[in-house]
């Protein structure tokens, strides 16, 4: 098994509902994601996928959410913008682009910290 990670990040608002705390205020966040790509065979060039097509396509997704007001943009509007949630959506916006690849690859999982000691992870 092969295995590569991208690591990228973005800042963004959110305020947590149904959360009785600090938290449930709009604050913000410098926010850390890591992505890890794994299959069973490289492709012809020795590569499991290209370090670039995957930066690529993380930039494209966290662009979107990235300095915006998570509560406000979907599907943060109708889910808690928790970091559990936002790792979960930057998978599931990843795997479906993926399927294009010279070899077979699956994410194995996505890793978000808020902090640099507090992080949560998604693996399917």
């Amino acid at each position: 098994m092969f295995e590569i990670a991208v690591e990228q990040g973005f800042a963004s608002a959110h305020a947590l509902r149904n959360y009785k705390g600090r938290c449930e205020n709009v604050h913000g966040h410098n926010w850390k994601v890591r992505v890890v790509i794994e299959g069973e065979r490289l492709d012809q060039t020795g590569l499991l996928v290209d370090f670039l097509s995957v930066k690529s396509l993380m930039g494209e997704i966290l662009d979107r959410i990235d300095h915006q007001f998570l509560n406000e943009i979907p599907p943060f509007d109708a889910i808690n913008p928790s970091a559990e949630n936002i790792a979960e959506y930057i998978y599931q916006q990843m795997t479906g682009r993926l399927k294009n690849t010279p070899v077979p690859v699956r994410i194995r999982e996505v890793k978000i910290w808020e902090t640099d000691i507090q992080s949560a992870t998604y693996r399917p």
